[in-house]
């Protein structure tokens, strides 16, 4: 992972001495993504409180650092590579893991970390993004529970727009972008404003780049300025009570020029950045929404005991580890779904209670549904 700012690869083929363009995975630290004039600028003053809505989710042992902001007192939001990484990378240890608001010294950790259950407190769209196609920019998006309050200033309102209207607002110059940056000399949020958002482009068309995505009709192709560091920064349209969250910016589409013959690069021109990429807060929204309203576990022992009752229902057949990992998650699916329960895959309180002083008819539902399951009626 390029600290805070993700290209995206594409694998190409060619046929002998032709010239293709293609976008692949630039090597060393990126730089910033500037289209034009740079404009990122300190706050301005209307803005200053905006900017202490959010801060750096960072890991001093492998110096990754991201920008998240706040969606509740303890939910945080930001990439999930900003977490979990690519996938064929060394993903980060979620206990390493600390989030800091802006103007504040002190780093709060996931909740659970100190237990050794802190996936159970992290929901992502995906935790092995692909960086090659289908790329997951539309999956990288997490919302992670803090182990105290540590958003005391307020936090942003999330609203979930279709694409369509959202390229409208940016011709309206309505769109905007807070975020922190390593390449800039001074680490304070700044703002970029004059951001476009839209489809096609002049050396790559839309219906060339979707089929690069996994799920394109919720990605947000804009040219917000960004740099290192300010993947999981919002993507911001000015509402009635302040600025409201669109999206969330994770990565830069480029394009790069090759020359091969019979399988070979023979030349490599310089790349040329695209468009940053972003998730649009449609596809993250309603995961937001159960989120809050859920209570998740956050230690070893309530966890184990929730794989205890799973298993005891034969829904789950993985270690009794007190982990949360993706055995549990769809263990917990396969429970919700019978018991006619909203499917979250959330490890939570009402879960386990749920569980283990379940009633006749929930316990009915349960095995009803997997006598159908094995009998075929």
């Amino acid at each position: 992972m390029t600290r805070g700012k993700r290209p995206f690869t594409k694998i190409i083929q060619a046929l002998p001495g032709v010239l293709l363009s293609a976008a692949i995975c630039a090597s060393g630290p990126a730089a910033a993504s500037v289209f034009g004039p740079d404009q990122r600028v300190p706050l301005p003053e209307t803005l200053r409180q905006t900017g202490t809505k959010l801060g750096v989710f960072f890991d001093s042992k492998s110096q990754s650092v991201c920008t998240a902001f706040c969606v509740a007192p303890d939910v945080v939001a930001t990439a999930a590579h900003c977490l979990y990484r690519t996938s064929g990378e060394q993903p980060l240890r979620l206990p390493d893991l600390s989030f800091k608001l802006h103007g504040t010294t002190q780093g709060v950790k996931i909740a659970g970390a100190s237990e050794g259950v802190p996936d159970a407190n992290v929901v992502s769209g995906s935790r092995h993004l692909s960086v090659r196609p289908p790329i997951d920019a539309t999956r990288d998006w997490a919302l992670v529970r803090l182990a105290q309050p540590a958003c005391t200033n307020g936090s942003f309102r999330i609203t979930a727009r279709p694409v369509g209207e959202i390229m409208q607002l940016a011709d309206k110059g309505r769109v905007f972008n807070i975020a922190y940056h390593r390449d800039l000399p001074k680490w304070q949020p700044m703002l970029a404003t004059g951001c476009t958002v839209k489809r096609n482009f002049s050396d790559a068309d839309w219906p060339t780049i979707k089929r690069d995505f996994f799920d394109p009709d919720q990605l947000l192709l804009h040219t917000c300025d960004t740099g290192a560091a300010s993947s999981g920064s919002p993507l911001l349209i000015d509402g009635p009570d302040g600025p409201e969250v669109v999206g969330i910016n994770v990565g830069t589409y480029v394009q790069s020029k090759v020359i091969m013959l019979n399988g070979e690069v023979l030349h490599r021109f310089k790349s040329d950045d695209v468009a940053n990429t972003g998730v649009n807060a449609q596809a993250f929204a309603p995961r937001l929404a159960a989120f809050l309203a859920a209570e998740t576990l956050a230690s070893r022992q309530h966890m184990r005991a929730l794989q205890e009752a799973l298993a005891a229902h034969a829904l789950y057949t993985g270690p009794r580890d007190g982990r949360y990992g993706l055995a549990l998650k769809v263990a917990i699916e396969r429970y919700e779904r019978a018991a006619h329960m909203p499917v979250t895959g959330f490890a939570t309180q009402a879960l386990l209670q749920s569980l283990t002083g379940e009633s006749q008819l929930v316990t009915g539902k349960i095995w009803s549904a997997k006598t159908t399951a094995a009998t075929g009626h």
